[in-house]
C-alpha cells in the first residue's frame, strides 16, 4: 500500500525508488508500442530538457501574468506559433487573431463553448450542434455550463456528417456549430469550409476542434496530403483549438485555444471584483497555474524547430500508410476511413478479443465501442515513435487476428446480457457494480486490473449508452479509494 504521510520524512533517493516502482505497473509511454494517450517523437534528450525546462518554472504562478512576465511571454510565443500553424496572424486573413494556453483540449473547448455561451445573453437556453462523431467534451462543456448539445448524425461510410443536417440544426438558441479537424475515434476531418459557411450564415460562432491533430495537418498539407481547408483561411471559422501536448509532442498540460480577434474571446475571461480580496481575472479554468508544462512546451518547440516537425509528421505519414497496409493485408479486417491523417482505425470480427491478443504480443491499442450504424473499432493513435515497428507489429496483427478467429467470438451468459441490457441506470449501485466487477475479474480493491478484458468490453459495448456510463462511473468510483496506512 503507498503511504504518501509517514511519520518521518524518507530519503529523496527512497522516495524516487518507490516511484520507478509505481511507474513500472504503466503502459510504455515511450517506444512506439501504446497506439494512445501519448505522444512520442523517440527523440534522444528531448525528455531530459523538458524535465530541466518544467523544474525552472514549477513555482512561477500563472494567476497574475504582471507578477511572472516570464510566464507571460512564454505563453504569448507558443500562442503566436499555434497561429501561424493555423492560418493566423500578420500577412493572412486572420491578421487579428489571438489566444490563451489552457492545460489540455478539454478545457480548450469548454471555453470555446463558453464564449460562445456569454457572447450572447440573450439566448436563455443556448444550444451548440456538432457531429455525433465531435470529441465528448463538447458533451462535458454543455454539462458543466447547462447547455444543450445537439448531435448530428455521420454517413457511416465517409463518417462525415451532411453540412444540409448541420444547417437542419442550427435554431435561434444556437450558439455555436463545431467540427473536428480531424476527428479523434476515426482521423477524419469534417467538411470544415461547408459548415463555417452555414454557420456564418445563420450568425453563429463555428469552432474547429484541432486539438488531435491539429498541429501536424499543416505539414502533412506540406508534405502532399490530400486534406481539405480546415483553417482561419475558411471564412466563418471563429475559433480553433489545438493540443501542444500531442502533435507538437510537448509533455502534457498544454493546449492553445485561438480566436479571430479580441471580440470573440472577451466573452472566454472571466473576472470577479464583488469581494474583499483580489479582484479575480482568469482566461481560463483554473486560476493558480504552474508555468511549468508551459515552460515545458515552450522548451520542446524550440528544440525540434519548424524542419523537425516537417521531418516527424514525414516519418508518421509514411507509418500510417504501413500501418494501414498490414490491416488491408489480413483477411476480415477492414479501414474505417481512408488513413490521410495520423489515425487508423480498422474493424472486424472479434475485435476485442484482437486487442487482447496485441495486448498479449506487447502492442496496447485502444478498443471503441459501437455506435448506431457505426461498428465497433481498434484505434490506433500513430506518432514518429512508430516507425521503427511497423512491420513487428504487421507481424503481431497477422498472430493476434489468426489467434482471435481461433479463440471465437467472447460468449457471455444470456443472464448476464438481458440483465445489462434491461437495466435501469439509477438501479446501478455501487454494491451491484461491484458484484459484476468481481464476477469479471475486476475486484476494485487494489489488485492488478486484468491484462485480457475482452469480455469486460463485450459487455460495455452491449449496454445501453446510459448504462455503459454509469457502469463506468461506479467501476472508477471502486478503483479510486484513499489508501489509508
Amino acid at each position: 500500500m503507498v503511504e504518501a504521510l509517514p511519520r518521518h520524512g524518507l530519503p529523496a533517493e527512497e522516495i524516487l525508488d518507490e516511484l520507478r516502482a509505481l511507474r513500472r505497473a504503466d503502459q510504455p509511454t515511450h517506444g512506439g508500442r501504446l497506439f494512445a494517450y501519448v505522444y512520442d517523437p523517440a527523440v534522444p534528450g528531448l525528455d531530459e530538457l523538458t524535465n530541466a525546462a518544467h523544474a525552472i518554472s514549477a513555482s512561477v504562478n500563472g494567476l497574475d501574468p504582471t507578477a511572472f512576465p516570464s510566464l507571460l511571454a512564454m505563453e504569448n510565443a507558443l500562442v503566436g506559433a499555434a497561429a501561424r500553424q493555423l492560418g493566423g496572424g500578420p500577412g493572412t486573413t486572420a491578421p487579428d487573431v489571438v489566444g490563451s494556453v489552457t492545460s489540455g483540449g478539454t478545457e480548450s473547448l469548454i471555453l470555446a463553448v463558453k464564449a460562445a455561451r456569454d457572447a450572447r445573453p440573450d439566448v436563455a437556453a443556448p444550444r451548440i450542434v456538432v457531429p455525433v462523431t465531435a470529441h465528448a467534451a463538447f458533451a462535458k462543456a454543455t454539462h458543466y455550463l447547462g447547455m444543450a448539445l445537439d448531435a448530428v448524425p455521420v454517413s457511416p461510410s465517409t463518417l462525415r456528417p451532411s453540412v444540409a443536417d448541420i444547417a437542419a440544426a442550427i435554431t435561434p438558441d444556437t450558439v455555436l456549430v463545431a467540427c473536428s479537424a480531424p476527428s479523434y475515434a476515426h482521423g477524419v476531418v469534417d467538411p470544415v469550409a461547408e459548415t463555417a459557411a452555414v454557420a456564418a450564415e445563420a450568425g453563429v460562432r463555428c469552432h474547429v476542434d484541432a486539438c488531435f491533430g491539429g498541429w501536424t495537418l499543416p505539414y502533412l498539407r506540406r508534405l502532399g496530403a490530400d486534406l481539405p481547408e480546415f483553417d482561419f483561411a475558411v471564412p466563418g471559422v471563429t475559433s480553433i483549438s489545438v493540443d501542444l501536448h500531442k502533435y507538437a509532442y510537448a509533455p502534457k498540460g498544454t493546449s492553445v485555444l485561438l480566436h479571430r480577434d479580441a471580440s470573440l474571446r472577451a466573452p472566454q475571461y472571466f473576472a470577479f471584483g464583488d469581494w474583499p480580496g483580489y479582484t479575480m481575472i482568469n482566461p481560463g479554468i483554473s486560476s493558480t497555474r504552474s508555468g511549468g508544462p508551459i515552460a515545458a512546451a515552450y522548451a520542446t518547440l524550440r528544440s525540434i524547430g519548424d524542419d523537425g516537425y516537417l521531418k516527424f509528421a514525414e516519418i508518421t505519414r509514411h507509418a500510417v500508410r504501413r500501418l494501414a497496409a498490414a490491416v488491408e493485408a489480413v483477411d476480415g479486417l477492414r479501414l474505417m476511413a481512408p488513413p490521410t491523417t495520423t489515425v487508423v482505425c480498422f474493424t472486424g470480427p472479434n475485435l476485442f478479443v484482437l486487442a487482447d491478443e496485441l495486448t498479449a504480443r506487447g502492442f496496447h491499442t485502444q478498443p471503441q465501442m459501437h455506435y448506431g450504424d457505426i461498428p465497433a473499432s481498434i484505434h490506433l493513435t500513430v506518432t514518429a515513435s512508430v516507425a521503427p515497428h511497423v512491420e513487428e507489429f504487421a507481424a503481431a496483427l497477422a498472430s493476434a487476428a489468426a489467434a482471435a478467429e481461433a479463440h471465437g467470438p467472447v460468449d457471455l451468459p444470456a443472464e448476464v446480457l438481458a440483465l445489462v441490457t434491461a437495466l435501469d441506470p439509477a438501479a446501478l449501485t455501487a454494491e451491484v457494480v461491484a458484484g459484476l466487477a468481481a464476477a469479471l475479474g475486476l475486484g476494485g480493491d487494489g489488485s492488478p486490473l486484468p491484462s485480457r478484458v475482452a469480455a469486460v468490453n463485450t459487455l460495455l459495448d452491449a449496454a445501453p449508452v446510459p448504462v455503459r456510463e454509469r457502469l463506468l462511473v461506479e467501476f472508477l468510483g471502486l478503483l479510486q479509494r484513499p489508501a489509508f496506512d
